[in-house]
């Protein structure tokens, strides 16, 4: 079975942008077009992930400063929101950037690991897990994992839809 994740649906994430730009005070979001992303690099860990977000128990996740660079990304900014698609590219949940750290792999806390909601939630689980994701993804661009690759440390809210929302 392929579990390669779907496009991403950016005229659909479009339209979810402006439902979200109409519910917001007279000038709206800060952004013009944030960014279309998902979670991880297959459709089933998108739709796990997004799930959790979508459940109340993810606030939180990691990626390579370098995972940005390579595509060509600006690094995310405290306040700046991006919309988070599942597995088949659909738009879910408009969130916004509460907070960002850069620092290695495992400079990583306890809280952080919890607010990432996945697995057991401790750091040993988060790290062993995002050490082999890190590790999987460097990979298959060509590259190896180093452990003084900087970490952009992301904590988020849900804005939109509202059902979901903080």
């Amino acid at each position: 079975m392929d579990d390669a994740p779907g496009p991403l649906r950016r005229d659909e994430a479009a339209v979810m942008w402006r439902a979200y730009a109409a519910t917001r005070p007279a000038g709206g979001p800060p952004e013009d077009e944030p960014p279309v992303e998902r979670f991880g690099d297959s459709r089933s860990l998108a739709d796990e992930l997004i799930a959790l977000v979508l459940a109340g128990t993810k606030r939180a996740t990691a990626g390579l400063v370098a995972d940005f660079a390579h595509d060509g990304e600006p690094l995310p900014r405290v306040g700046g929101h991006w919309i988070a698609c599942d597995g088949d590219g659909r738009p879910r949940a408009v969130l916004r950037s509460t907070e960002l750290r850069v620092g290695r792999l495992d400079s990583v806390d306890d809280a952080f690991a919890w607010d990432e909601g996945e697995g057991d939630r401790t750091r040993a689980s988060w790290l062993a897990g995002h050490l082999r994701y890190f590790t999987r993804t460097l990979a298959a661009r060509g590259e190896a994992w180093d452990d003084d690759l900087e970490v952009l440390f992301e904590r988020f809210e849900v804005v939109f839809p509202g059902e979901v929302a903080d």
